[in-house]
């Protein structure tokens, strides 16, 4: 009689058993004849358990062990082994859940008039249908009800840390009291780890409560019970590694500080909320309570995980990323149609797209957010996502620290001028971020000057600058380094006002023909802007140019035109010159004479502004070389 095993009871020990159940008149396993028989092992079996082993999976491991063992019975004179058929190709390998290599281990079934057994149902029907001959054999099962890395929890345990070489670490203790700790003196070992892995393995694939979330070369992650872990492998990783997390608590809503008004908001109508903080902080388990409440609440709830570790009880159907995508898994729910969705951590842009998709189908949506402040979360979203869309897709974003709700904040958007400017004509959408509990705006998001700014509006007074003022001093160095060519400096004199120190080289070009290019920089930014060389600078604490002793500089004086549409300084003999313009002593612009020997400046313009002030205040304008 020839046998023909698929990898499926190779890697489950079931042939060796088989064979010593039927040599063995004692045994409990009912046999099927194989004793006596020659095992005709395809080379396929043999190429898919070596790429599996060195990949490093358990089951390309068990299934050489299998192999060897079938060696052994044959030594001793129980079988015949043959090795038969071509190995498969890289493509038949990496296309092996395709079926590629089942058929080759058909193709052999059926060129030896073997029989064909497996534990793999559909490799089963599609042999009988080609007209083989089949022996099923029940995969092997068990009732899980103890892991053995669990030996390593007690009841203040989040994780479990296994590293070859290593001595096994945990963290213990309460959500935002966190210690990694060393648990035991004694290393870990490379055969200690593989028999853990070997059992986490097994219990995946044979309890009902236990699957595999991810299994890729150099890394497996599985799902048992509330244990989620992730074991790493060379060359993934430097050497094996085991991580088991688990939840310590499971709280409800009422846990939680502002729980009513949350409710209220939850319930209001469907909304589109972030729940950041930072690793440990425990927005999950906040995540778990809010989504338990909503189903109280009488609403339809799933979530979108990979890995699906949310504690939630079982009215709520967990998803996990289908055919590798989010979006595909985004897809089906809209089908479905659920009241909200809990998207459990939303980190790459697909993840950002996907999130803001369903909220715009109309989906309440609750999403999970690595972030160390609250605004954080919501900055994520810009650039992924068109910003006056931010208010619709999110608003509401809760900040978790240490297991508690430590900040909420209303998202919305609104038509003004932005806080701290003062032109009407720079009224924009706003999106503007309130405290929930006070109701007090404290971040304002915004385009300015074509980028997309966050302006934190509550910042202390004893503060150098506000955010506004930072805002302002950026945006006029940025304009202004994109003229000049030497070093740029800013000085905020007052809410709308600047003073910009530039190289000597630099000023005229700064300026502009007529004060011209400044001027546009002033129209775009809302903010009057004086251009002075760093060779005026005060040294000392007066904020002004040098002085002589009189306390001004010397300087020729001048009475200047004002027009309909300028302000004209007259100054023949000084054509091309750069000179400073003082009224009483004081700095006010340094400007270029043009051809013409006169030095224009624009109605409108700050600078414009300040002189004409000067003029109808008497005071006298003069003009020094600079």
């Amino acid at each position: 009689m020839d046998i023909v095993p698929d990898t499926s009871v190779v890697i489950d020990g079931r042939v060796s058993e088989q064979i010593e159940a039927d040599a063995d008149p004692d045994s409990t396993v009912d046999g099927r004849g194989f004793a006596g028989a020659t095992v005709v092992v395809p080379e396929a079996v043999v190429g898919e358990l070596e790429a599996q082993a060195n990949d490093g999976r358990e089951t390309g491991w068990e299934g050489l062990e299998e192999l060897q063992t079938l060696v052994d019975l044959a030594e001793e004179g129980t079988i015949d082994v043959e090795y038969v058929g071509r190995r498969p190709d890289a493509i038949e390998k990496r296309e092996a859940g395709e079926g590629q290599i089942d058929a080759l281990i058909r193709d052999v079934a059926g060129d030896r008039d073997a029989t064909l057994v497996t534990s793999d149902d559909v490799q089963a029907e599609v042999a009988r249908a080609k007209g083989l001959d089949v022996e099923y054999v029940e995969p092997r099962g068990r009732t899980v009800e103890h892991l053995q890395i669990e030996n390593f929890f007690d009841e203040g345990t989040m994780s479990v840390h296994l590293k070859v070489g290593v001595q096994p670490f945990a963290k213990k203790g309460s959500i935002g009291d966190m210690h990694y700790q060393p648990i035991r003196d004694a290393i870990a070992t490379e055969d200690e780890l593989r028999e853990y892995v070997e059992d986490i393995e097994e219990a995946a694939r044979s309890s009902p409560e236990g699957f595999v979330e991810l299994d890729e070369p150099g890394m497996t992650i599985v799902q048992f019970k509330d244990l989620r872990i992730a074991m790493a492998r060379p060359p993934f990783s430097d050497a094996r590694e085991i991580t088991a997390v688990r939840p310590i608590v499971k709280t409800d809503l009422d846990d939680y500080e502002h729980a009513d008004e949350l409710r209220d908001r939850f319930t209001d109508h469907q909304r589109g909320v972030l729940i950041s903080g930072s690793p440990g902080a425990g927005k999950s388990t906040f995540a778990q309570a809010v989504g338990e409440f909503l189903v109280d609440a009488d609403y339809a709830v799933k979530t979108m995980e990979k890995p699906r570790d949310l504690q939630v009880g079982p009215e709520i159907t967990q998803y996990t990323a289908l055919g590798g995508s989010m979006e595909k898994t985004a897809d089906s729910l809209l089908m479905v149609r659920p009241d909200y969705t809990i998207y459990d951590e939303v980190r790459k842009t697909d993840d950002f797209e996907v999130f803001a998709d369903m909220r715009l189908a109309g989906v309440g949506m609750v999403g999970v957010v690595h972030a160390t402040r609250a605004v954080d979360a919501l900055q994520r979203l810009i650039g992924r996502v068109e910003l006056g869309l931010i208010p619709q897709i999110v608003d509401t974003v809760i900040y978790i620290e240490a297991g508690e709700v430590h900040t909420v904040y209303d998202v919305t958007t609104e038509v003004k001028v932005p806080h701290g400017l003062m032109e009407e004509d720079l009224a924009r959408p706003v999106i503007v971020i309130r405290d929930f509990e006070t109701g007090q705006p404290e971040y304002e998001i915004y385009t300015f000057n074509r980028q997309v700014v966050t302006v934190p509006l509550n910042d202390e007074e004893d503060s150098e600058d506000s955010g506004v003022d930072r805002l302002a001093k950026q945006e006029v160095e940025r304009e202004i380094r994109s003229i000049a060519r030497g070093h740029v400096e800013v000085e905020l004199r007052g809410p709308n006002t600047a003073i910009v120190w530039v190289e000597d080289d630099d000023i005229s070009q700064v300026i502009g023909k007529g004060g011209g290019r400044i001027s546009d920089v002033e129209n775009r930014l809302g903010i009057d802007i004086d251009v002075r060389t760093f060779e005026d600078r005060p040294t000392g604490p007066s904020g002004g140019p040098q002085a002589d002793a009189s306390g001004s500089k010397q300087g020729e004086i001048v009475t200047p035109e004002v027009t309909s549409r300028h302000v004209m300084i007259p100054l023949e003999g000084h054509a091309g010159e750069t000179v400073e313009v003082q009224a009483d002593g004081e700095y006010l612009f340094t400007a270029t004479v043009s051809r013409g020997g006169e030095v224009q400046v624009s109605r409108g313009s700050g600078i414009a502004e300040e002189l004409e002030r000067a003029i109808d205040r008497g005071k006298t304008i003069t003009v020094t070389p600079s």
